[in-house]
C-alpha cells in the first residue's frame, strides 16, 4: 500500500516534468501505481477488498469452542468438519493463534550466596569412535551457581560409577565442595518422586553426599528451569565447544575440553554477571567446604561368576581371572577407569576398563598355573613313552639323572628319534649305550646314524641266465707279443758275454 510520503514524492517529481516511467523507476514502484497517484489531487487510503474465505462462516463457532474448553486446533477442525467445513488445518491454526495467543511462562530469577549451591546435568552429542566401535557421546557439566565456574567431563556411559566419578573429579577441579548440589530426577540421584512427598534419593548417591558433606536438592518434576544455570551451560558447551569440532577418538576429547575450560569457558565475561567466572570463583572458594581426607569408593560390589575360560563379562567385554577361579562365584567392582575382581575380600584381578565392544582382556599371569599343569601332564606322557621303548629305559633315565644332566631334554630327543628311526632301532641303541656307558641323546643319535651308514659285504656275482655263458665269443689270443719281447733280451745277453 502506498503511503503519504510516496504520494508527496510522486507529486514533486510530476512538478519537475518527469515522465511516469521515470517516476516509477526512481521510486521502485509499478507505473500503474505511479500514474494513479499522479492523477489524484489529494491523498487518501485505498480500501482493500477482501474475498470471503472458507473459514469466515465458522469463526463464531470457533470462538464459542475456544471459550467453552481449551480445545486444540486438531479437535476444533474435527468438530468443524462434522458441520461441513472444507478448509485446511493451517488457516484454522492461524486463526486460533490470534484469538487464543500462546502464553509464555514467567520465571523468577534465583539468587545464590557464594558456596551455597552447584547444579549438575548430563548432555548428549552424537557418537564418537572408541577403539573399533562407536558409542554415544555424553558429557557431565557442573556449574557453581554464584560464580558460574564450570567443570566439564566426557563419558560414553551415564551409569552410577560415571556419575559419581564426574562428581569427584569436579570437586578436585574446584578444590572444594559446595553446600548443596541441585539435580533433576535422573535415576542415579532420585529413585521415586510422588506428589506431596519428599523425593526418595538413591542410597548410593545419598551415601556419597554424606561422605563429601553436601545436601541434595531435587528439582520438581518437569521443572528443568529450576536449574537454569547448568541448562545454559550444557547449551554453551554444544554451541561453543562441540559445534564443528572434529575428534577422531574418545581418548583425545577430555584433554581438549580441559584446555577449553581454562582458556575459554571460565575466563570469558559472563553474559549475566558481566564478570569472569574465574574472578568470582576467587571470592567464592573461601565459602566452599574442604575436601575429605579419603576419597569415596564409588564402585558398587555385585556378584559375578567366572566361566570355564576363567573370564567375567562386563558391557560385552571379557576380563580374565586366575585360571584356578574358573567357575567360581566372585565379586565385581566396576569403576569408571578400571575393573576390580575379588574372591572373599581378596583382590585377585585388576584390569583397565575398556569401552570398546567384544574385546578379550587377559592378564598374562592368569593362565600360568593352567599352563604349568598342562606342561607337567605333557612331561608325564613323554616319560611314559620313553619307558615303553626298552626294558632298560628306566635304568637309562636313572643314569641321566645321576650324571646331573637334564633328563627331560634327553628323553624328549630320544622319543623324537624313535619317531624317525623306529622304536626297535632306538631300543637296540639304548642297549648298546649301556655297553659303551654312553648316556646322552647325542650318543643315541650317533649310534643310530652309524648303523644307518653300514653296508653289507660284497658277495660273488651270480648270473641269473646261465645260457648266456654258452653264447660268449672270445677273440683268439695274440702270442706274437711274447716273441718280440724275447729277441731284445737274447741280444743283451750276448753283448754281455762278449
Amino acid at each position: 500500500m502506498t503511503d503519504y510520503e510516496t504520494y508527496c514524492k510522486i507529486k514533486q517529481m510530476q512538478n519537475q516534468q518527469l515522465r511516469i516511467s521515470q517516476i516509477a523507476h526512481s521510486l521502485g514502484i509499478d507505473e500503474r501505481t505511479a500514474k494513479y497517484w499522479a492523477d489524484q489531487k489529494t491523498y487518501h487510503q485505498r480500501k482493500a477488498t477482501r474475498r470471503a474465505g472458507k473459514l469466515d462462516p465458522y469463526k463464531p463457532r470457533i470462538l464459542e469452542l475456544v471459550e467453552k474448553h481449551p480445545y486444540t486446533s486438531v479437535q476444533i477442525n474435527r468438530f468443524l468438519q462434522q458441520e461441513g467445513y472444507q478448509g485446511g488445518l493451517t488457516i484454522l491454526k492461524d486463526f486460533v493463534r490470534t484469538v487464543r495467543p500462546r502464553k509464555s511462562n514467567a520465571f523468577l530469577t534465583l539468587s545464590f550466596a557464594p558456596g551455597e549451591c552447584a547444579q549438575v546435568d548430563w548432555g548428549q552429542y552424537g557418537t564418537i569412535q572408541v577403539g573399533s566401535t562407536r558409542r554415544r557421546l555424553s558429557f557431565f557439566v557442573m556449574v557453581l551457581c554464584y560464580s558460574r565456574m564450570m567443570y566439564l567431563e566426557f563419558t560414553v556411559l551415564e551409569k552410577m560409577e560415571q556419575f559419581l566419578t564426574c562428581h569427584q573429579n569436579a570437586f578436585e577441579f574446584f578444590g572444594a565442595v559446595p553446600e548443596a548440589i541441585m539435580v533433576d530426577n535422573l535415576k542415579c540421584a532420585v529413585l521415586k518422586r510422588l506428589v506431596g512427598n519428599a523425593p526418595v534419593f538413591n542410597p548410593k548417591y545419598l551415601e556419597f553426599s554424606s561422605h563429601y558433606g553436601f545436601s541434595i536438592r531435587a528439582c520438581n518434576v518437569r521443572k528443568g528451569n529450576e536449574k537454569g544455570r547448568v541448562e545454559n551451560g550444557v547449551g554453551y558447551v554444544k554451541k561453543n565447544f562441540l559445534a564443528g569440532l572434529e575428534i577422531p577418538d574418545f581418548s583425545m576429547i577430555n584433554p581438549t575440553s580441559h584446555t577449553w575450560l581454562d582458556q575459554v569457558a571460565n575466563v570469558r565475561v559472563h553474559g549475566t554477571t558481566h564478570e569472569r567466572p574465574v574472578d568470582l570463583f576467587a571470592l567464592e572458594k573461601p565459602k566452599l567446604q574442604p575436601l575429605p581426607v579419603m576419597p569415596y569408593d564409588i564402585a558398587t560390589p555385585c556378584p559375578a561368576r567366572a566361566n570355564k575360560c576363567f573370564r567375567i563379562e562386563l558391557d560385552s567385554n571379557r576380563y580374565s581371572v586366575p585360571s584356578e577361579y574358573a567357575g567360581a562365584r566372585l565379586t565385581l567392582k566396576a569403576y569408571n577407569d578400571r575393573i576390580c575382581i575379588y574372591s572373599k575380600n581378596n583382590l585377585i584381578a585388576r584390569h583397565e576398563r575398556s569401552y570398546d565392544r567384544n574385546q578379550d582382556i587377559e592378564n598374562p599371569d592368569h593362565p600360568r598355573a593352567l599352563l604349568q599343569h598342562r606342561r607337567k601332564a605333557k612331561e608325564q606322557r613323554l616319560l611314559m613313552q620313553f619307558l615303553k621303548l626298552s626294558s632298560k629305559a628306566e635304568a637309562y633315565y636313572g643314569e641321566l639323572a645321576n650324571r646331573r644332566l637334564n633328563p627331560k631334554h634327553h628323553i624328549r630327543q630320544i622319543v623324537a628319534l624313535s619317531e624317525i628311526y623306529g622304536a626297535e632301532k632306538v631300543a637296540r641303541a639304548i642297549e648298546d649305550a649301556f655297553t659303551f656307558q654312553a648316556f646322552s641323546c647325542e650318543y643315541i643319535a650317533n649310534i643310530l646314524e652309524q648303523r644307518e651308514r653300514m653296508r653289507p659285504q660284497a658277495a660273488a656275482l651270480h648270473v641269473t641266465r646261465r645260457q648266456d655263458l654258452l653264447e660268449l665269443d672270445l677273440p683268439e689270443p695274440d702270442l706274437s707279443i711274447y716273441d718280440e719281447q724275447e729277441e731284445p733280451k737274447s741280444k743283451e745277453n750276448r753283448n754281455g758275454q762278449e
